[in-house]
Parts: C-alpha cells; sequence; structure tokens
C-alpha cells in the first residue's frame, strides 16, 4: 500500500506523472489531502466574500455593492463555506484518519472515494459561474426560499444542479465511510473499542444519507416551479411556500450537526492527549452523539416560529429544542472532566479545543434563547441570529478543524510544525472572532436585521468593530498557510514517534524512523 510519502517518488518522472498520480489516486490519504487542500482554498474564496459583507457594512449607506450584489455575496458566502470548506475538511480528516485508527489499509471503495472527490470541484465550478449568468448569482440567501428564490434570473438552474452535484459526492463519501468502519475494521475492535472521532463520523455518515436527498427534493421541486408549471410552493397555484422551508429545515437542522459532530470528535481525541488522560465517561459520548443526531431530526421548526403554526406546534418545538442541549451539555461536562486532574499542557492543539469548548457554549447558550418561543419573535431575523451560529460554525466547526490540522500535522508530514506561529495563529484568530461576533448579539437586540447592505446610524459602532474583527481574522488566516506549507517542507524538525508526550513536543529534535502515532494503533490486518 501506498504512503504520505509516496508524493516524493514522482519527482523523477515528470509533472505529468505526478498529476495522474493525484488524478486517479485510490489512496485514502491521498484522497484526504486533496479534499483538506480544496477545503482550504474554498475557505479563501468564501472568506473574500466575507470581506466584501463586513467592508460594505463597516459604515451606514451603500459604499462599496450595489444591494444585488451584496446579496448575491451573502448566499454564495454561506453556500461555499458550508459545501466548500467545512464538509469537506471534515471528509477529508475521516479519510486520512479512519481506515487507521480502525486498522484498514483503506477505505472500503477506493474509486468511487476518488470520484466523490472530483464532483466537488466540478459542483463548486457550477455555483461560480452563476456569477457570469445575466442577472448573477442567486440573491435569495443561502436558505433559496420561495417566492424570492422564484424571482432570480437565469443562474438558478446552475445553482440547483451543483446543489445535486455536492449533495451526490457526500453521499458517496458517507457510503464509504460507513462500509469502512462496519466492514473493516481490525479483528478485536468492538464498536465500543473505537475512537471518538470515528464514532462521530459514523453517525454522521447515517446523518447525511438521510437528509441529502431531501435537500435534492426540495430544490427540485423549486427548479419544476420555476420552469415546468407547477405550484408546489406558488399561493396563487393553491401551494404554499412555507411548505418548502419545512422541507429545506428538515434538511438544514440535521445539516448544522452534520459540521458539528465530527469536530466533537476531534475534540474527544485532542483533549485526552493533552490532559494525559483516558477520556471521561467513553459510552456516554458516544449515546450523547447518537442523541443528539437523533433529536436533530424533530426540531427543524424552531427557524420557523415566526410562520403562524399552531401553539402545539410551537411548544413541541421548543421542548425539543431545549431537550438537545442535555446530551451537547453531557459532552462539555465529560471534556471538562477529562481535563480534571490531568497533567495538561497546552500545545496549540489544545488551545484550539479550548476555545472551541468555551466559545462553542456560548454559541450554544444562544441557541437556548432562540429556543424560547416568545424570544424568538423578537430575535428572529436579527444579527442575535447571524452572531449565534456564527459561534457555533467558526470557533466550533472551523476551529475542530484547524485543531485537527495542527494536531495530525506531524503525522502527515514526519515534521513539527512551528508552535510560535501556530499559537500566534490561534491568539489572532481567537480575539478577532470573539471581536467580529460577540458586538452582533448586541446589534440583534437591538433590532438590526439580517442580510441588508444598509443600516440605520445607532448601528455604526458595533459594526465598525465587527469588521475590523473580520478583516483581522482573514488576514490571520495566512498564516496557517504559512504553517502547514512550512511543515510539509521540513517545519523545525523531524516529528518523533512520540511527539505529544513531554511538556512542549520538543522531542523531535531526536530524530526517529518510526511515524509517531497519537492513539493505539489496531492490530495490522494480513
Amino acid at each position: 500500500m501506498s504512503t504520505a510519502t509516496d508524493t516524493h517518488h514522482d519527482e523523477h518522472h515528470g509533472p505529468a506523472k505526478g498529476m495522474r498520480r493525484w488524478l486517479f489516486t485510490t489512496n485514502h490519504k491521498d484522497i484526504g489531502t486533496l479534499y483538506l487542500w480544496f477545503s482550504l482554498i474554498m475557505f479563501f474564496v468564501g472568506g473574500a466574500m466575507a470581506m466584501v459583507i463586513r467592508a460594505e457594512l463597516i459604515q451606514p449607506g451603500m459604499n462599496l455593492v450595489d444591494p444585488m450584489f451584496y446579496n448575491q455575496m451573502v448566499t454564495m458566502h454561506a453556500l461555499i463555506m458550508i459545501f466548500g470548506a467545512v464538509m469537506p475538511a471534515f471528509v477529508g480528516l475521516a479519510n486520512w484518519m479512519i481506515p487507521m485508527m480502525v486498522g484498514a489499509p483503506d477505505m472500503a471503495l477506493p474509486r468511487m472515494n476518488n470520484w466523490s472527490f472530483w464532483i466537488l470541484p466540478i459542483g463548486f465550478t457550477l455555483l461560480l459561474m452563476t456569477f457570469f449568468v445575466p442577472g448573477g448569482a442567486p440573491a435569495a440567501g443561502w436558505t433559496i426560499y420561495p417566492p424570492l428564490s422564484l424571482q432570480t434570473g437565469d443562474a438558478f438552474p446552475l445553482l440547483v444542479f451543483g446543489i445535486h452535484v455536492l449533495g451526490i459526492s457526500s453521499i458517496m463519501g458517507a457510503i464509504n465511510i460507513i462500509v469502512t468502519i462496519m466492514n473493516m475494521r481490525a479483528p478485536g475492535m468492538g464498536l465500543l473499542k473505537m475512537p471518538i472521532f470515528v464514532w462521530s463520523w459514523l453517525i454522521t455518515a447515517y446523518l447525511l444519507i438521510a437528509v441529502m436527498p431531501v435537500l435534492a427534493g426540495a430544490v427540485t421541486m423549486l427548479l419544476t416551479d420555476k420552469y415546468f408549471g407547477t405550484a408546489f410552493f406558488d399561493a396563487a397555484g393553491g401551494g404554499d411556500p412555507v411548505l418548502f422551508q419545512h422541507i429545506f429545515w428538515f434538511f438544514g437542522h440535521p445539516e448544522v450537526y452534520i459540521m458539528i459532530l465530527p469536530a466533537f470528535g476531534i475534540i474527544s481525541e485532542i483533549i485526552p492527549t493533552f490532559a494525559r488522560k483516558k477520556l471521561f465517561g467513553y459510552s456516554a459520548m458516544v449515546y450523547a452523539i447518537a442523541a443528539i443526531a437523533f433529536l436533530s431530526f424533530i426540531v427543524w421548526a424552531h427557524h420557523m416560529f415566526t410562520v403562524g403554526m399552531p401553539v402545539a406546534g410551537l411548544l413541541f418545538f421548543m421542548f425539543t429544542t431545549m431537550l438537545i442541549a442535555v446530551p451537547t451539555g453531557v459532552k462539555i461536562f465529560n471534556w471538562v472532566a477529562t481535563m480534571w486532574r490531568g497533567a495538561m499542557t497546552f500545545e496549540t492543539p489544545m488551545l484550539y479545543a479550548l476555545a472551541f469548548l468555551f466559545l462553542f457554549t456560548i454559541g450554544g447558550f444562544s441557541g437556548l434563547m432562540l429556543a424560547i418561543v416568545p424570544a424568538d419573535f423578537q430575535y428572529h431575523d436579527s444579527y442575535f441570529v447571524v452572531a449565534h451560529f456564527h459561534y457555533v460554525l467558526v470557533p466550533g466547526a472551523v476551529f475542530a478543524i484547524m485543531a485537527a490540522v495542527y494536531y495530525w500535522l506531524p503525522k502527515w508530514t514526519g515534521y513539527m510544525y512551528s508552535e510560535f506561529w501556530g499559537k500566534t495563529h490561534f491568539w489572532l484568530s481567537t480575539i478577532s472572532i470573539n471581536v467580529t461576533f460577540f458586538p452582533q448579539h448586541f446589534l440583534g437586540l437591538a433590532g438590526m436585521p439580517r442580510r441588508i447592505p444598509d443600516y440605520a446610524v445607532q448601528f455604526t459602532d458595533f459594526n465598525f468593530i465587527s469588521s475590523i474583527g473580520a478583516f483581522v481574522f482573514g488576514l490571520s488566516q495566512l498564516i496557517f498557510v504559512y504553517v502547514i506549507i512550512h511543515c510539509i517542507r521540513g517545519g523545525v524538525g523531524r516529528a518523533t514517534d512520540r511527539v505529544w508526550e513531554g511538556s512542549h513536543g520538543l522531542e523531535w529534535t531526536v530524530p526517529s524512523p518510526a511515524p509517531y502515532h497519537t492513539f493505539e494503533t489496531a492490530p495490522e490486518v494480513k
């Protein structure tokens, strides 16, 4: 089986041979690397759109872009960050780590693995092509609610086809992960002996298979409403626009957990390593992930408290939304209990894990506030909601991905990254992300609505602070790219087989022939 170091052999066969190797590779490590590089590129593409949004909002008035282009930026920023940055990064981590964690030689369906990656760039080419169609990209928000989405220009079919392609990629990746975990575990590795990261992805993969077809159905119904004369969501023809919201959020809420459950798995790997203790309450963590996944299917309408549901419906969705905080609280408690009286050190991955713990909890608390129906009538479609979900997704999902990259980079490359620049990146990112999104809670409570390119003058100060924080966060990600490339090119020394033991990971000063491991690997499959 080829290894992560195989790439160096291609240098003697010219660039064409190397390109062919990356195009047709079925090696899980290569495909994981492709996913991770693709997600990093998309992170910067989506981030550039966020910079346009924050530059427009830095002061009141129409400053840089017209309202239509602003709304296109809002739509595409969300779609690219969700389907292009966060999800492919988690799939890349799964590709790299799951076979090694369960003792498998590769993923179960390696050729399908290659195909599931290479249709991703096709899907994003379709999405980005919408900017070059007359009328421009759809400007209906990432939720593409009718009737607004049905009034968009000729780019709408490209958007729908792009979403279909991305959904196919996700389903193929999820099938591959499930089959690998269920069929290819090493002898003696029972389900309740698997690392939590593997458990989190097994459950996430089932979520993906369950909900991606729902999104495909919703956007196909939109397409037939626009071009084939149906009236699923057209009130004039007997349809109901709120039906789309029900279908969309039946996909959309589990999708939120698809983006956070693998993060829970990553944090459950990192905290025990740097606390030098076993994970507290392993079984409870597994059952908590399963409970969160189940509950995510029955809380979707908390996004729709203002559409005029019956009181019984409001109460049901309010109480189930509050209930989902219980297994999440179990996980937070178990992580803190793992650290309790541990021999903790604070290398970069642990710093990101701790920031995740604290800031994700803030996002959870604001989510509980949004769960209360009468309060949500005030918060709905305000910047408070924007602050809430960005606290969940940026210090939540994105910080977990960064923690994973710093944690596993020595394993992937054989070299140690620069701890100084890693910590610099951490502190700049953590401070700037709070400067960006914490003021938005106050903007929302004061009444500033979402998705507007202009605003009343009383919101100026907090918007200015928020935009400055966003620009600093965006620029600080260049340090992340530098750290990765520097590490790939040799870093600050070779990593040892015990790289995270000791106070600062400094054992890399003595070269070691053995690849290090941060978890006990299963017996090799003969």
